[in-house]
């Protein structure tokens, strides 16, 4: 059995009242990927401010630090009511999403009730320090190094691929402190002060036009030891917390954003004239076949929570499903439109409509929370009992 509107009728009332209060100063309609910008605007600073007013942010945090405190099970809901809206409930960037969960977990008290408030008011905006050009996907092949100097650890290294690096006031790193140690084990989890720390943000111009991404020069950057989340030596343990701090909020409702993307399509197809051509058609009724497979991964990753069974194999597989499902619907999209689809839009820069940013930024998808060559390997041990791939001598 799924999450249905019988589930939790108080809570979808109380969810369903305030958006009819206060749904007309939406911001931000339900869509599979927002632009890949980490820069809101006035309009959506002021959406998130009423969302905060409204209790309706970090929902499964404690009440103590200003959540909910609600399961997984009704934060769905809760998102479910919001897509039924039709507009999206902002998160509070990577501190809402991936740094609370690792403090939750792994932090003492004292940090608790340090850094939550200040990502529930939006004083601390988090970007991640995980990333590195020598690394690829191997996480356990960092360089950075941070060295004690006192009470604090003094950081010098190179990230990249950091995702809204030049709008943080903090960076959630990995870092290695002991260099004797079995990779695994040496490195530290640490929370640094972005602004006027000897870290350089070089911002990475995509195809898409934006810059989403950049390059940190970690030059004596320096953070105080109370910083280190888990304990030195033990952000392995703490980043893995974070690396599966996954959309599992969000499975239950994440296919309704593809399905008005694909309605965008249809309706620009519709309007070219093209919907009577077989080719086109087939290729529609293919990708929206795939939407409604995501739909289901929704439904079964609900009965397995419900359960109580873990779903971090399940979300390998939804991880896989939605980024190769999204990089075949950018491609699709701009094919089905013929010559009308490279057309770009009149404006200042590098302007792109959003078919063709979907074709643009799908394709890092593959990458982006895990390859898909990582999450093929979970599968294969996790789901199908394949034995692990031997490693080199």
């Amino acid at each position: 059995m799924s999450v249905t509107e019988e589930d939790f009728p108080e809570l979808r009332a109380e969810v369903r009242g305030w958006l009819a209060e206060h749904r007309t100063a939406a911001v931000a309609p339900y869509g599979a990927h927002p632009p890949h910008s980490h820069h809101a605007g006035e309009p959506e600073r002021r959406w998130v401010e009423l969302l905060r007013k409204g209790r309706w942010l970090c929902l499964s945090w404690p009440e103590t630090y200003g959540g909910r405190g609600l399961g997984e099970l009704e934060c769905m809901a809760v998102n479910e009511e919001f897509a039924r809206a039709g507009t999206s409930r902002p998160r509070l960037g990577m501190g809402e999403t991936l740094v609370a969960p690792a403090i939750l977990a792994h932090g003492s008290e004292e940090q608790r009730r340090h850094f939550l408030p200040r990502i529930l008011s939006g004083e601390d905006i988090y970007c991640q320090g995980f990333s590195e050009p020598e690394a690829g996907s191997d996480l356990a092949l960092l360089r950075t190094r941070g060295e004690v100097d006192g009470d604090r650890l003094v950081i010098n290294g190179h990230k990249i691929w950091t995702s809204g690096a030049q709008h943080a006031s903090m960076m959630f790193l990995l870092c290695r402190t002991d260099p004797t140690a079995e990779r695994h084990r040496g490195p530290s989890y640490v929370l640094v002060p972005m602004r006027d720390n000897g870290i350089e943000v070089r911002p990475i111009r995509m195809m898409s036009g934006g810059e989403g991404y950049c390059e940190e020069f970690i030059t004596d950057a320096s953070a105080p030891l109370s910083n280190v989340i888990g304990g030195l030596g033990s952000g392995w343990r703490v980043a893995m917390t974070t690396l599966g701090a996954e959309r599992a909020g969000e499975i239950s409702t994440q296919h309704l954003g593809y399905l008005m993307e694909f309605d965008r399509l249809a309706g620009r197809l519709r309007d070219q004239g093209r919907l009577d051509d077989p080719r086109v058609r087939d290729t529609l009724a293919r990708l929206y076949g795939r939407i409604q497979l995501m739909r289901c991964s929704g439904v079964r990753a609900v009965d397995e929570l419900r359960a109580g069974e873990p779903v971090a194999a399940l979300l390998a597989i939804d991880k896989l499903n939605w980024s190769e499902l999204h990089a075949d619907f950018g491609a699709a999209a701009l094919e089905l439109q013929g010559l009308a689809g490279l057309e770009r839009p009149p404006g200042d820069g590098y302007p792109v409509d959003e078919l063709q940013r979907a074709f643009l930024e799908s394709r890092g998808r593959r990458i982006a929370r895990g390859t898909n060559q990582i999450q093929r390997n979970i599968i294969a041990e996790r789901v199908l009992g394949l034995p692990k791939d031997p490693r080199p001598d």
